[in-house]
């Protein structure tokens, strides 16, 4: 029989094992890589170069908006499903298995390959996504089983902690032994990828998927062996009655005014951010022309500044609410969004920049710590005011919700980025709805109680 420390940690544990998903696939290794062999095959179409940028940009953002799209249909239904039958683990079972196939399929996606070995590359990715995505909704649902109060702050602060290490550990296991240079062929520290993967092949690099892949098993025993189901027994499964409830919910937003303004900002705010870890490294490689190894640095940045961040917002959270926490951290990546669009190699904002210089780097490295440091925190108080605004017995349900708003404009972020790229035929300016996203979110803040609907 697990104790309640051991319970706790091995929740800690999903967001040690999953976390590598967002870190290595999707900004800081695979999504660049993708980008790069995008990149190459429209230039190898006869495009230029500033074209094949924003065509590789406009492909990964189209099939990230498709599977965000279907994320956000499908997370309110299996919440109110799972509600129903009281089940939460074999929902975290079932999706891993689709987080496991996706990333290790991405081994496949190779350099020199067809637009059809890109989709299916992007297809694989977003089948991953899916899983990561839903299992998400569950094991954050088993938060109440974990900790009451002020407490819940602190564990999903230290939770997201712990996640980003796992990140920060995994990103540079792959770095230093797998992720090959595409210019000299050596890993992070100087040496040929282990293995003997062939660096021309980028074999090093593709080797991420199955990485992610086997890091996630190995990481999910501790999971595995201390999480049970909390008490209230398992029910039937009744789809109709779980969509009814699912409708009532819904129905109840126009009378639950502070729980509305909350799921409206978060749906404005999630997206942004989510914008950001999808196209961030895709940024780096087109506009900065940084290599994977690079973006990479960047990226152990960013998880260690994340790492930290996420510790100390959940001190805060449990000391002054979620609330304050998540209208900081908003104000931070407001401030960085306004930068990033305004910058390239040549200039920031009218000002000249030498690009021969490693100005432009430094103030991208900046930009990638304070993401970190204000993304880490954001997420985990975004959680705490989620339960805020639910009781214990409809915690899954509330998260359902919550990563429907967290995901139902999640489509409309790349899908605005894609146009924006195309209509300006520039990388850099297509980031730019990501700054109107960030506002709306804060706006709907205003209606937001720091209690949310907790006794007073």
């Amino acid at each position: 029989m697990a104790t309640a420390r051991q319970r706790i940690w091995g929740w800690y544990f999903f967001d040690w094992a999953s976390q590598p998903y967002n870190t290595l696939l999707l900004t800081f290794i695979f999504g660049p890589y993708f980008a790069e062999v995008a990149r190459g095959y429209y230039m190898g179409t006869g495009l230029d170069e500033e074209a094949a940028k924003a065509a590789a940009q406009g492909l990964w953002g189209f099939w990230y908006a498709c599977f965000s799209l279907i994320i956000a249909c499908l997370a309110p239904v299996l919440g109110a499903v799972a509600q129903g039958t009281g089940r939460r683990l074999i929902w975290v079972w079932l999706f891993s298995a689709l987080y496991v196939f996706g990333a290790f399929s991405l081994w496949y996606v190779a350099p020199g390959g067809e637009l059809d070995m890109l989709r299916r590359g992007a297809i694989l990715f977003g089948i991953g996504l899916i899983g990561m995505e839903f299992a998400t909704i569950f094991t954050n649902a088993l938060m109440p089983s974990l900790a009451e109060g002020d407490d819940i702050g602190r564990i999903s602060g230290s939770g997201f902690a712990f996640g980003y290490l796992g990140g920060l550990v995994a990103l540079f296991v792959m770095l230093s032994l797998f992720a090959d240079n595409a210019d000299t062929g050596k890993t992070l520290i100087g040496i040929d990828p282990i293995f003997g993967f062939d660096t021309e092949a980028r074999e090093g690099t593709r080797f991420v998927g199955p990485f992610t892949a086997i890091w996630f098993v190995v990481f999910m025993i501790p999971f595995a062996l201390w999480v049970r189901e909390p008490h209230g027994g398992a029910g039937s499964l009744h789809v109709g009655r779980a969509l009814a409830s699912l409708r009532e919910t819904i129905r109840s937003l126009r009378y639950r005014r502070s729980l509305s303004a909350y799921l409206g900002s978060a749906l404005a705010y999630s997206d942004a951010l989510t914008g950001i870890y999808a196209f961030g490294g895709v940024y780096a490689s087109n506009v900065l022309g940084w290599s994977i190894t690079q973006i990479g640095v960047f990226g152990i940045l960013g998880g260690v500044t994340a790492m930290v961040a996420s510790w100390v917002g959940g001190r805060l959270d449990a000391r002054f609410g979620p609330k304050p926490v998540i209208v900081g951290c908003l104000l931070v990546l407001l401030v960085v969004c306004v930068v990033i669009v305004g910058m390239d190699r040549e200039q920031l904002w009218g000002l000249p920049l030498d690009e021969a210089s490693s100005t432009p780097d430094l103030i991208f490295y900046i930009c990638g710590g304070l993401i970190g440091a204000a993304g880490g925190p954001l997420q985990a108080a975004s959680r705490t005011m989620v339960l805020r605004h639910t009781t214990p017995d409809r915690a899954t349900e509330a998260f359902g919700l919550f990563a429907l708003s967290g995901k139902v404009t999640s489509f409309v972020a790349p899908a605005l980025i894609t146009l924006a790229t195309a209509a300006t035929g520039s990388a850099r300016l297509g980031i730019s709805p990501i700054i109107l996203l960030f506002l709306i979110g804060l706006v709907l803040l205003l209606w937001v109680h720091p209690k949310g609907e907790m006794p007073a």
